[in-house]
């Protein structure tokens, strides 16, 4: 049985008993006092104040004997399956929330005061078995002896109810120093499962500790836990008793000291950098995110779709597109086999004709002369021969270095899909299809795009969430994309408080009231025509942009920025955009000059999703193809989803690095991904 859906359950029985004694015992004196004044009235009174004795002696009892009884039987049941500081903590949540009830009922009916006592001694039984298994043993990793360290220093006790346990910890030293004469070290040693780091103690006699005290140096060990000295920060310390094994360190090579290395200098060391706090918080909230992303979604009942990572069309349409090719590398083993084994030249080509000449006479001499069929047979099949040789010569000499053509294109009908094709600028076409069958479905997945940009906002790789809705239009679009981005605030201030307590302490002091704010707070929505009144409007008030403002022009960075920032102080939903600036997908209004389409922009970062009610109309669709001049062949397949069941549908993109930055703070969106790649530079 469900522990917590027991507590509810308990919580709300309890409450419901103590209104209604509580509600009798209030209304018994007003029906009292007139019956007083009237001796023949008076007389049935008793009988009422009977029946209301009777019930909440009843009740009590009753009450009293559930509320034990569960309160021994959670006690029994926390002592058997109570693994977790959790489960604790639920506990003590529900003594704190009962504290209100007992106040209650103390002033209005002592027997709903006896109801929830006895509940509360349940509770407090549950704290206490709770608090004792807490004590008896640590929590090994799923698929290894360690002990996570997250587990020691991060449940409520701060890892002190484990002292006198022992534990087999692995990670990588942060810093290290040596005491009393060389006899011992303190090391801080870190594993990744949480931004703390557990201190650990080496005596000399259990190894080198000149090569345990340096950072980066990788440490498993043996050891018992203990509580430190007092007035020590950390609640709890590792005695080693045995050094398990140790991943040493060239100090003069390792390019991570003990002091903070500037984020950009970092970026040379990708494959480290993973090792410092800043990049492993990262790391964190990035899979925190991603993690309540697929809940969010999974939960509203969308199905995750796996769309190509290889396409034939843009969604965008901007053509700013990476190409999926075999034709240079075929281009180039052609160009090395043709200098190790040259082409035939005209003369070797003719000379090879002549050979046909010969053997074809000489078949001609032998039916002539009538000789036996093997004979002719075998003349025969050596004309045969000449004959293919002669073939194979002949395309042979028409081979030419490199890449194939054909009236003067590139002849993609030799590439390996026999067409062109292109790494993906968004899933979302792909998607559309399937939301048309399943009508709610999303992609989470890698996005390219060829943009040679070396701004702080831009990626050539990044990650994509996209959903799409079909029976949906605007105004349900908006309404999932601040749900998801409200769900994700919530999700981090929920689970990675220690992650964004480091942020906040490190990079942006705002962070944690940023994500705060943009969970709580309702969005604020305005036309596209709205934001630019606002824009000029702060232009006349002396506001200085770079980017000039106005309407029919796409809002750049620090227009975004100041709506969010300055003029609503929160997030803000841009929609209704003219047709000119957004793609041919989206639905085009009926006013024909705009099209429903939507923003997301948020403080910090400007816009972090993009979306729109798709055009369903197959005439509306096809003429804002020609429009913009794209080719019609590669869309064929996507016209076919209007030709045949059309449905409104929307959808929207975010950029996943987008949603890290605003959550973090970081400045460089390169930092809030693992391996960032950007025009230029890809490393590993």
């Amino acid at each position: 049985m469900d522990m917590k859906k027991i507590s509810i359950a308990i919580i709300v029985i309890a409450a419901l008993m103590s209104v209604v004694l509580a509600a009798e015992k209030k209304e018994s004196p007003k029906a009292a006092a007139p019956k007083a004044a009237t001796p023949k009235a008076a007389a049935p009174a008793p009988a009422s104040g009977a029946t209301s004795t009777t019930f909440s002696v009843f009740g009590s009892l009753a009450g009293a004997f559930i509320f034990t009884f569960f309160g021994y039987y959670l006690q029994l049941k926390t002592y058997f399956v109570l693994k977790s500081s959790k489960s604790y903590l639920d506990s003590y949540y529900l003594k704190i929330k009962l504290q209100p009830y007992q106040t209650k009922s103390e002033s209005h009916n002592p027997s709903a005061k006896w109801l929830i006592s006895s509940l509360q001694s349940g509770a407090s039984a549950i704290c206490q078995s709770a608090s004792s298994k807490m004590t008896t043993s640590v929590e090994r990793a799923q698929y290894s002896d360690r002990v996570p360290i997250r587990s020691i220093i991060l449940r409520p006790d701060g890892g002190s109810g484990l002292a006198g346990q022992q534990a087999r910890v692995g990670g990588w030293v942060k810093t290290g120093r040596k005491a009393d004469k060389d006899a011992f070290a303190f090391l801080e040693l870190n594993d990744g499962s949480c931004a703390g780091n557990l201190q650990i103690i080496v005596e000399a006699d259990k190894g080198d500790l000149g090569q345990l005290v340096l950072t980066g140096t990788c440490l498993q060990v043996d050891g018992v836990l203990k509580l430190p000295p007092d007035g020590k920060k950390q609640k709890v310390e590792l005695q080693v008793e045995k050094v398990i094994h140790v991943g040493v360190v060239d100090a003069s090579k390792y390019p991570l000291p003990k002091t903070r290395l500037p984020l950009e200098l970092l970026r040379d060391y990708v494959h480290l950098r993973a090792r410092t706090n800043t990049m492993g918080a990262v790391a964190r909230i990035r899979d925190e995110l991603s993690y309540a992303t697929k809940r969010f979604f999974h939960e509203r009942g969308f199905r995750y779709v796996n769309t190509p990572n290889i396409t034939t069309s843009d969604c965008e349409g901007a053509g700013e597109m990476f190409q999926v090719t075999t034709l240079i590398s075929e281009a180039e083993k052609s160009e090395k086999n043709l200098i190790k084994n040259p082409p035939p030249s005209e003369v070797d080509v003719e000379s090879a004709k002549l050979i046909i000449k010969q053997r074809g006479n000489d078949v001609a001499q032998l039916k002539s002369a009538k000789a036996s069929k093997q004979e002719i047979g075998a003349a025969v099949a050596e004309l045969q021969k000449a004959k293919e040789n002669v073939l194979k010569m002949e395309e042979r000499s028409k081979l030419q270095p490199g890449i194939p053509q054909k009236d003067g294109k590139i002849d993609y009908s030799q590439d390996f899909f026999a067409r062109q094709a292109f790494l993906t600028v968004s899933g979302q076409l792909q998607l559309e299809s399937y939301a048309c069958a399943l009508s709610t479905v999303y992609t989470f997945g890698p996005t390219f795009r060829a943009e040679k940009s070396h701004t702080s906002r831009h990626l050539a790789e990044f990650w994509m969430v996209e959903p799409e809705m079909a029976f949906a239009e605007l105004e349900h679009d908006m309404d999932c994309a601040e749900d998801y981005v409200k769900f994700m605030c919530q999700w981090l201030l929920d689970h990675c408080m220690e992650d964004m307590e480091f942020f906040a302490d490190k990079i942006d002091k705002s962070c944690i009231d940023r994500i705060t704010m943009s969970a709580k707070t309702p969005f604020a929505r305005i036309t596209y025509t709205e934001a630019v009144e606002l824009l000029t409007e702060a232009v006349k008030n002396g506001k200085k942009f770079e980017n000039h403002v106005e309407w029919g022009i796409d809002l750049a960075s620090e227009h975004e920025r100041y709506l969010t920032e300055v003029k609503f102080q929160k997030p803000v939903i841009v929609y209704n955009y003219p047709k000119e600036i957004k793609a041919f997908y989206m639905r085009l209004n009926d006013d024909s000059k705009t099209v429903a389409a939507m923003d997301v922009l948020v403080p910090k970062v400007g816009e972090l999703i993009g979306g729109s009610q798709r055009e369903e109309r197959y005439d509306v669709v096809l003429s804002r193809m020609k429009e913009m001049g794209l080719p019609i062949e590669p869309y064929e397949w996507y016209l076919d989803l209007r030709r045949y069941g059309t449905v409104k549908h929307c959808g929207f993109g975010l950029g996943f690095e987008r949603m890290v930055q605003f959550a973090t703070g970081l400045d460089n969106i390169k930092d809030c991904m693992p391996f960032p790649r950007s025009a230029g530079r890809a490393d590993l």
